[in-house]
C-alpha cells in the first residue's frame, strides 16, 4: 500500500482504497489472512487474546449491538478504560456500520450529558467504575440503552453476558472508504467540544502515512502508550498501529503515574513507548524508573508539545551515562488530539507532515491539513520559547 518511506526522505505513495471497505474488516482479517490467529494481538490487565480472540470479539459485539436495536450510522457512546472491550467495542460497532463515539473517561457528569445529547447516541457502553458519572442523567435520554462493562451492572446488562449470548461470524456491514467510522469529541478548551467525524479510511491512512515510515512499527514490536485509547493519539498508537502490522499491544486501565508506567515497561516489555514530555520528566525523576537491562524499549515517542531541549539532553545524559534509561530518543510528534487528520514529526533531522485526509505528505507543516499545528518546521528541533509556549497552552489553535 505505501511507497518510499518518509523517514529516508522520499514520500510515501498510496494506493487507493477499494470503493468497499470497512476498516475494522481491513484490520483484522489481514492478521488472520497472513497466519497470525494465535498471536497475542492485546495483553491488558486480566490477560492475554489473540489475534482470533478478538476476532471472535469483534463479531459478537457487533451482533449484540444489532441485537440490541443500534442500525447502521447511528452512533453509540463509548465510556471505556483501556483494555480488550474497548478494541471489541470499537472496532465491533465499526463492523457492523455502527459510529462508536469514544470518550475521555475523566469528565463531569455535564460533559457527558452533552455528548449524549450531541451525539443522539442509541448505546451507551460504561466502564462500571465510570457508571457514576452518567447516572444523574441518564433518565433525560429517552431510548438510550445502556450496557455495563464489569461484575455489577447496577440493574444495567453486563456486557460479559450479552457477549457470551451473541454470535460470532458476523457478517460485516457493507460500507465504502468515505462513509462515516467514528467521532472523537475535542477538548472543549475553546468552547463547547465538537464532535470530529473521520471516514472509514482514515485509520489505515495514519498507518501508511506515519506509524510505518516515521515510527518503523513491525510485528516484531510490542506496543505501549501513556495516552489512553480515547485520544486520537493512544488510539493509533495502542490499537490501530499494533493491529495494521500484526504487533502487539499492551493496555492498562488506570492512570499513567510514573510508578504504574514503570511497572508496565519492566514487566511488558515493550519496544515502542508512547508518552507526553511531562511524563518523560517526571520518569526520570523517578526511582522507580527501570535500570536499562530490565528494558527491552528500541524507541520512545513524544507528543503533545514539543519535547523540552533540556529533557531531551538529560534523557540523552541517562542514556549514556548511567544504568538507568527511558530508552533510544523520541521523535516529537505534534497533531490534534481529536482529529486524526493531521501530524507532525520530526524524524531523522526533519520534520515530516503527515495529512490524512489528502493522503499525502509534506516536509513542512505548510501543506498539511489545516488541523496541523501551524509552527514552522525548524521550531520543532529548536523550539523558541514563545512557540513552544504556543503549543503548551492551547495546542494547534493557530491554523492556517
Amino acid at each position: 500500500m505505501v511507497g518510499q518511506s518518509a523517514e529516508s526522505g522520499g514520500q510515501p505513495s498510496l494506493a487507493p482504497l477499494p470503493r468497499d471497505y470497512n476498516a475494522a474488516v481491513d484490520l483484522i482479517d489481514r492478521n488472520l489472512e497472513a497466519g497470525r490467529g494465535k498471536k497475542i494481538a492485546i495483553r491488558d490487565d486480566r490477560g492475554s487474546y489473540s489475534y482470533g480472540d478478538l476476532a471472535e470479539r469483534v463479531d459478537r459485539f457487533a451482533d449484540l449491538a444489532i441485537g440490541l436495536g443500534v442500525a447502521p450510522e447511528q452512533r453509540i457512546l463509548l465510556c471505556l478504560l483501556d483494555g480488550i472491550d474497548f478494541a471489541a467495542a470499537f472496532l465491533g460497532a465499526i463492523k457492523a456500520g455502527i459510529v462508536p463515539v469514544p470518550v475521555n473517561t475523566l469528565l463531569t457528569t455535564g460533559d457527558y450529558d452533552f455528548m449524549l445529547r450531541d451525539s443522539r447516541a442509541r448505546l451507551l457502553v460504561v466502564s462500571q467504575p465510570l457508571l457514576a458519572s452518567f447516572a444523574p442523567v441518564l433518565e433525560r435520554h429517552a431510548g438510550l440503552k445502556v450496557v455495563v462493562a464489569g461484575e455489577d451492572g447496577h440493574g444495567h446488562p453486563r456486557l460479559a453476558d450479552l457477549m457470551a449470548q451473541a454470535k460470532s461470524g458476523f457478517a460485516a456491514a457493507r460500507t465504502s472508504c468515505d462513509d462515516i467510522c467514528f467521532w472523537l469529541y475535542s477538548s472543549g478548551s475553546t468552547g463547547t467540544p465538537k464532535g470530529a467525524v473521520h471516514l472509514h479510511s482514515h485509520l489505515i491512512r495514519t498507518v501508511e502515512l506515519y506509524a510505518r515510515p516515521v515510527l518503523g512499527i513491525t510485528a516484531d514490536d510490542v506496543v505501549f502508550s501513556a495516552a489512553k485509547l480515547f485520544f486520537a493519539y493512544g488510539l493509533g498508537n495502542a490499537l490501530t498501529f499494533p493491529l495494521a502490522v500484526g504487533a502487539t499491544a499492551v493496555l492498562m486501565a488506570e492512570r499513567p503515574t510514573p510508578a504504574a508506567v514503570s511497572r508496565v515497561l519492566r514487566e511488558g516489555k515493550p519496544t515502542i513507548f508512547y508518552g507526553v514530555p511531562t511524563l518523560y520528566g517526571a520518569l526520570l525523576a523517578s526511582p522507580e524508573l527501570p535500570a536499562r537491562g530490565e528494558l527491552a524499549l528500541r524507541r520512545c515517542v513524544s507528543a503533545g508539545e514539543a519535547l523540552p531541549t533540556r529533557r531531551e539532553r538529560r534523557s540523552s545524559r541517562a542514556r549514556s551515562a548511567s544504568s538507568r534509561s527511558p530508552g533510544r530518543p523520541a521523535p516529537p510528534s505534534i497533531g490534534t488530539t481529536a482529529s486524526a487528520a493531521g501530524r507532525l514529526s520530526s524524524a531523522s533531522g526533519r520534520a515530516a507532515a503527515t495529512n490524512i485526509s489528502r493522503a499525502k505528505t509534506a516536509t513542512s507543516p505548510i501543506a498539511a491539513a489545516p488541523t496541523t499545528c501551524s509552527r514552522s518546521a525548524a521550531s520543532m528541533s529548536r523550539p523558541s520559547r514563545s512557540k513552544a509556549r504556543c503549543c503548551r497552552t492551547n495546542p494547534c489553535s493557530k491554523r492556517r
